[in-house]
């Protein structure tokens, strides 16, 4: 018999049944379970509290472009964060998280359709002797296709498509929440390094201040104007200058190696040219939103929203068990006991029919896992709240620290061309006679003190610039 005999057969035996099968289909529709709602943050701020060295964020602005970083305008930074977006095992594993994900929808989404399958059975087997009948051998063979497909009566399957297909949404959100740190994390890291320069660059300095300084004690002490104290202080201010500068260079070390890590590179091969002018520019102005677009832009919210809606219709499929379910199955081939005629059309053999399944007992177990569902929605929700609350609070502070840090800039920079001032002074007086060494190495201290100070703070302020891109969710 051939293939197309086969599909002939199958064909007339379903159409004998149509009228049954398109009575159960009508019945699909009813989906059981809360649709789901996105939660409205009814306590979001109209607008941010702080105000400071930033812009209001025109509609373009937030158009999801990708790379923020090059608005400070670094041809290194801009490299660093390419080798990280493309090269980080922080992102291949988010990545591999992504298409778990979407390999898990494919798999609920299968159940929307029916399952078919070929099979071929070949068989012998012995019937003992009986009173009526002597011992008989006979064979059996079979071939065919089975077919079964539940009928979605109550949506439990739409509503297992619908959870799948919201946490593939939120390991979308996902991976663009790791990328987003990551990138964020290899600017705060690189600007730490640029900050570490500058204070590197300034202690070299101070090195050689502090070497001229010892030399102008020990020719003054040589000649009787000095004392021997004087000499030890100054050797001893060029000591902490010198042990000031092997700190700076273990920690840009362990900042480097941070660096090759976050950039997928070995460590061992990792190098980055020093440049202290970097850590001295100005952070760029920062496009801000309203609050409420926060909810739109940030990866993290948006997984908690997705989240949300997955254990919202996570709840449909726990209550979808309280009823009743039907599989249709069905079977349509050929069966012999001779071989030779397997496939004749007097060998074929059909079956079609529904399996209705209604609970009745089962200990409690739908209850709970209906309970079990409502209560992970709760968790969500409360998580989700939490998020938009943490968000809030992340731009807030950043707005602040970027406020705070620019006026204390403002202000170290007074104070180190006061100190530096003050040195000059101390050290003419020193020289004249008319204060002690010890003045000298107090007011020299103060200055280069002040100087670290201002180059801290203006690293501060390009690392707090990089938090508020993160904090409002990436580029524009």
């Amino acid at each position: 018999m051939s293939l197309r005999a086969t599909l002939t057969m199958s064909h007339h035996i379903f159409r004998r049944h149509f009228f049954l099968i398109a009575i159960l289909v009508l019945q699909v529709g009813c989906v059981v379970g809360p649709d789901y709602k996105r939660p409205v943050q009814e306590d979001a701020p109209e607008a941010f509290v702080e105000t400071g060295p930033w812009k209001a964020a025109a509609p373009r602005d937030h158009l999801p472009k990708g790379e923020w970083w090059t608005i400070y305008k670094d041809p290194v930074l801009n490299k660093l964060a390419a080798q990280a977006t493309q090269s980080s095992p922080d992102i291949r594993i988010a990545l591999a998280r992504l298409n778990q994900a979407r390999a898990t929808a494919g798999v609920e989404s299968a159940e929307f359709y029916p399952g078919i399958n070929a099979n071929a059975d070949a068989d012998r087997s012995r019937t003992p002797p009986s009173r009526r009948s002597s011992a008989s051998t006979s064979n059996h063979f079979s071939l065919g296709v089975d077919l079964r497909y539940e009928i979605d009566l109550w949506g439990r399957v739409k509503r297992l498509d619908e959870s799948a297909a919201a946490r593939v949404a939120a390991s979308e959100a996902d991976f663009h929440n790791v990328l987003l740190g990551l990138q964020a994390d290899t600017a705060r890291a690189y600007f730490s390094l640029r900050a570490l320069d500058a204070e590197r660059a300034l202690d070299l300095r101070n090195i050689e201040s502090r070497k001229r300084s010892l030399t102008i004690v020990q020719r003054r002490h040589e000649r009787g104007m000095g004392s021997e104290l004087d000499t030890r202080l100054a050797e001893a201010e060029l000591a902490t200058a010198e042990s000031d500068l092997l700190e700076i260079d273990r920690r840009r070390t362990a900042l480097r190696y941070s660096l090759a890590v976050l950039c997928g590179q070995n460590p061992a091969k990792f190098s980055i040219d020093e440049n202290p002018s970097v850590a001295q520019i100005a952070p760029p102005a920062i496009p801000v939103g309203l609050p409420s677009e926060l909810l739109e832009r940030r990866p993290d919210i948006a997984s908690a929203e997705r989240m949300l809606a997955s254990v919202n219709a996570d709840i449909g499929v726990a209550k979808a068990a309280f009823f009743p379910s039907i599989v249709i199955f069905g079977s349509v081939g050929y069966g012999t006991v001779d071989i030779e005629t397997l496939v004749d059309w007097s060998s074929r053999q059909w079956s079609l029919g529904p399996a209705l399944k209604l609970p009745i007992f089962d200990g409690g177990r739908n209850t709970a896992n209906y309970q079990r569902a409502q209560a992970h929605y709760e968790e969500g929700l409360a998580n989700y709240r939490k998020q938009v609350l943490a968000a809030f609070a992340e731009v807030e502070t950043c707005l602040s620290d970027l406020r705070h840090l620019a006026a204390r800039s403002v202000i170290e920079e007074h104070a180190v061309a006061a100190s530096k001032r003050a040195a000059t002074l101390v050290s003419d007086r020193w020289l004249s006679g008319l204060v002690s060494y010890m003045d000298v190495t107090e007011a020299e201290r103060r200055a280069i003190t002040n100087e670290r100070l201002a180059v801290q703070a203006r690293g501060q302020q390009l690392i707090a610039s990089v938090l508020l891109v993160k904090a409002i969710g990436g580029g524009w």
